[in-house]
């Protein structure tokens, strides 16, 4: 099967430091392995998207020469592909309505116990919808971790894929936007590392085919708050491109030599290409670094 890789990022403010690493993971792995680097724009949360920020992302990766192979897609246009999911899970009895609050949640332990299991009231205001989990155990192999288990219903629960308030949740939407644009290899964040199997799961409900991940250590401020546009971190400037590429394949452990600094981007990256290696990122959950702009 041929390669295929994606970047997804939320629109909810230009690129910071943590996002290029995440971008320049998935796009020097593509490459290098010959195989083709899509975007996906996922714009599902439009309180939380400033107005213009998905086309400051895309001016910020062509500015540091990460070309995607095809059309942008964005999560905002695909909203009745989403609907078709969540009603085969209805017509096979594998989602419920839930009205549990976050309080309530808490008090469970922070995981959800089947405490709405019974309602099939779909069109009650105010409610959300989960899919029902059991006790199946969900191992992949994690390319830098390793062979990740998890048993979801025990240590997940019925997870949310539609919100209270009328929005499709990011694990659904994730999961069929994968499978529409043919996704072969998800490289990205260790924050979502927790996601993957609630992700195969759904995967497996829907009889939708599962890719292989890899997951990078996410970067922390000195006081270990991730680098992110919710804590503010400052967009990259893409004036200083090379330094920020440099700076990154530095990072990602990938050893470039000192003088590739001064090179331009698209020597850098035809050098990254070439001498990728994902055995040698860091298998951290996190790096504390200082923010690069």
């Amino acid at each position: 099967m041929s390669y295929v890789g994606r970047f997804a990022p939320s629109p909810t403010g230009p690129l910071h430091f943590g996002s290029l690493v995440a971008a320049l993971a998935s796009y020097l792995d593509a490459k290098a392995n010959d195989g083709r680097w899509l975007l996906r724009m996922e714009d599902l949360d439009p309180p939380r998207e400033p107005k213009g920020a998905a086309e400051t992302i895309l001016q910020q990766l062509e500015a540091l020469s990460l070309h995607w192979d095809d059309r942008v897609v964005y999560q905002s246009s695909r909203l009745e592909n989403y609907q078709l999911a969540l009603n085969e899970l209805k017509e096979q009895s594998l989602c419920f309505p839930c009205d549990c609050t976050r309080p309530q949640i808490k008090a469970m332990g922070s995981v959800y116990n089947g405490h709405c299991r019974a309602r099939n009231d779909f069109d009650s205001e105010g409610t959300a919808i989960r899919v029902r989990t059991d006790l199946r155990e969900v191992a992949f192999s994690d390319l830098i971790f390793g062979e990740i288990k998890q048993n979801v219903e025990r240590d997940a629960g019925d997870f949310v894929i539609k919100r209270k308030d009328g929005l499709f949740a990011y694990q659904l939407a994730v999961v069929v936007d994968d499978a529409f644009q043919g996704i072969t290899r998800v490289v990205r964040g260790f924050d979502l590392l927790d996601s993957t199997p609630r992700q195969i799961y759904l995967q497996q409900l829907l009889a939708l085919p599962t890719p292989s991940y890899a997951h990078i250590p996410i970067l922390v401020d000195r006081e270990g708050q991730k680098l992110s546009k919710q804590q503010f971190a400052e967009p990259i400037d893409t004036s200083r491109g090379p330094q920020l590429i440099y700076s990154t394949l530095s990072l990602l452990n990938q050893s470039p030599s000192p003088d590739l600094e001064n090179a331009s981007i698209p020597e850098q990256l035809a050098w990254a290409i070439e001498h990728w290696d994902i055995q040698a990122v860091p298998k951290l959950a996190n790096m504390t670094v200082k923010a690069v702009s």
